[in-house]
């Protein structure tokens, strides 16, 4: 670690004193991304690395040069599906905010990208993700919201229904923040039918009483920021599970009469598919 702190001194030094090699080194950091991104999933010095890119980003001119932009989506966004992100997520976040910062008109494609590498089964990625999500929507201007909050608040509310506590407990906590609370009201017409039905089956089917308090209190924010409003989404919500379990009854007596069917042409029960799910109830 002592070696490595030397070595990124020097290089951010070198960088600093050099102009002619500023795009030189530029260019062998993200050549050495590229290699992790796409070939290996480990290096020793990433973390070091975003740390010089973190101040070299700080100092960018604006307006942002293309260049620095192709860097952002080529380089840093893909580092994201890397396996061994949480060595170096904290200063890749970083990196993340601070483009966010120069250019607030970055912060959509910054989310999106963020949206697009979502991890589907490794939960304490998951909470980095959101993490990080909540930093960059903390400088995030309204216009820009409005690119991302439909595909963003979808995967929010599947976060909400996650059975793993850490992911539910996390995403609700973005209720905390009075800025991002501010974001969600003003958009309260698109944003609450998406939350609300997701918030419902949460308060009835999650097991962790922690999740459970926090929902509660989500609820109650969502309620008191529009009341109208939230009573005419729970009606839907209502509407919609009743129509969602009548469709599973249905399709439960299709099934029960196909097999009532074999058994009286054949005399035999009918086989059961290896692998397949039983009918919901």
């Amino acid at each position: 670690p002592r070696e490595r702190d030397y070595l990124k001194t020097i290089l951010h030094r070198v960088y600093g004193k050099f102009m002619a090699l500023r795009q030189f080194i530029r260019k062998a950091i993200q050549q050495l991304f590229f290699k992790i991104i796409y070939e290996c999933d480990s290096h020793n010095g990433i973390a070091e690395l975003l740390e010089i890119l973190g101040s070299i980003i700080n100092g960018f001119a604006l307006p942002l040069r293309e260049e620095h932009k192709l860097f952002l989506q080529t380089s840093l966004i893909p580092l994201h599906k890397v396996r061994t992100l949480n060595a170096f997520h904290q200063q890749l976040a970083y990196c993340m905010a601070q483009y966010a910062e120069k250019d607030p008109r970055l912060a959509p494609e910054i989310i999106q990208g963020t949206l697009r590498l979502w991890p589907m089964t490794n939960t304490p990625k998951e909470v980095l993700f959101l993490n990080e999500v909540e930093e960059i929507l903390e400088l995030t201007q309204p216009p820009e919201f409005l690119k991302v909050q439909h595909s963003l608040f979808t995967r929010i509310s599947k976060c909400i229904m996650s059975p793993h506590f850490q992911v539910a407990e996390r995403v609700l906590f973005l209720w905390n923040n009075d800025y991002i609370v501010k974001l969600i009201n003003s958009n309260r017409q698109v944003l609450f039918p998406i939350v609300i039905g997701a918030l419902y089956k949460n308060s009835k089917h999650h097991w962790n009483t922690t999740v459970h308090g926090l929902t509660y209190n989500v609820l109650k924010l969502l309620m008191e920021a529009d009341a109208s409003l939230f009573d005419e989404c729970s009606a839907k919500h209502r509407d919609s599970a009743n129509q969602e379990t009548a469709d599973d009854e249905e399709r439960k007596r299709k099934w029960e009469k196909v097999a009532s069917m074999y058994k009286d042409k054949t005399g035999k029960e009918p086989p059961k598919v290896p692998g397949a799910a039983p009918p919901r109830s």
